[in-house]
């Protein structure tokens, strides 16, 4: 039988993977490096999340971006004893932008608060060790755009703060993410294209996420070696946005396209961030956690992510 285009392409995938496997077993002594998003916890304590990912054998956690005002979010001293006290490190942390706080907004207050938003996080991030700060060029929760200029406005706001990346060695990783959930940067191409017209040394990464590429990318595999060596985190979840294992999202051509950037050999991450189905994600992050929920969310994913990874490194 003719192989469907989607099989052509992972059948690519698979030979170069093999090959690699072949001629350099040296790469795949180290396994990729598993984060998890705390956000959708809720508003479960921090102390209590890091002691889940403890228990799951989790070595790195990308923290909830919560500082909304200077009052607000994780203190920096009782964060690192948190972390330091159960063995876990900051791989980064998820950047929030909702529309009361959007680089591309037409109402300069939004942009600015995104502007301050962004220097609160980037600080934070720098303190606790994390490599990258997530970064949406739109709101999240707004499909809909407000007029044709966004893009020069989001590119003009983030700029005000690109200095910053670079002092304090930060990366920024823009984000696509799904066009019913935000109005700019849906694709990998796009957001090469936004890292183009920023043009600034500290704008040049990208955050992935396969649940909004299953929807917006021809084939998430492919999507994935495209981001290159721009790609530092891979937020993850199954095609019902739930637990890895729990649909159908093709987990084994996802990790073989990050073994082929050698993905486990730097400090870049793949980090599940399972929100569950719906349009807009953002109520999560206030919800009333259920630890039992949370516990076997955590444990399936961790478990059936590593069964697959080693699977495939044992070909």
């Amino acid at each position: 039988m003719e192989l469907q285009n989607y099989e052509r392409i992972h059948q690519e995938i698979e030979k170069k993977f093999l090959k690699m496997k072949q001629e350099h077993p040296e790469y795949f002594k180290e396994s990729l490096k598993f984060s998890w998003s705390n956000w959708g916890f809720g508003i479960e304590k921090l102390e209590t999340s890091v002691k889940r990912l403890k228990k799951f054998d989790i070595e790195y956690i990308e923290l909830h971006g919560n500082h909304y005002g200077v009052d607000l979010g994780y203190s920096v001293k009782e964060t690192k004893q948190i972390l330091k006290e159960y063995g876990i490190s900051c791989g980064g942390v998820c950047g929030m932008f909702s529309p009361e706080c959007d680089l591309s907004s037409n109402l300069p207050r939004h942009r600015q608060a995104a502007i301050d938003y962004l220097k609160r996080e980037i600080e934070f991030t720098a303190e606790m060790g994390g490599e990258y700060l997530l970064v949406v060029p739109a709101a999240v929760g707004r499909a809909k755009a407000y007029d044709a200029t966004e893009l020069e406005r989001s590119t003009e706001s983030i700029l005000a703060v690109a200095d910053l990346f670079v002092k304090y060695g930060v990366k920024a990783a823009i984000e696509p993410v799904r066009s019913a959930e935000t109005s700019l940067v849906h694709t990998i191409a796009e957001a090469k294209r936004y890292i183009k017209v920023v043009d600034h040394p500290g704008i040049q990464h990208i955050n992935g996420d396969v649940y909004h590429m299953q929807s917006e990318e021809t084939n998430i595999s492919k999507a994935i070696l495209e981001a290159g060596e721009a790609l530092v985190n891979l937020h993850l979840a199954d095609s019902n946005r739930c637990a890895l294992g729990s649909g159908s999202m093709d987990i084994d051509h996802i990790i073989m396209a990050l073994y082929l950037l050698k993905y486990n050999q730097k400090r870049c991450f793949v980090t599940p961030e399972p929100l569950g189905p719906g349009g807009d994600p953002y109520p999560a992050m206030n919800g009333k956690p259920d630890s039992a929920f949370l516990d076997a969310l955590v444990k399936e994913s961790v478990f059936y992510f590593r069964k697959r990874e080693k699977l495939l490194c044992s070909l």
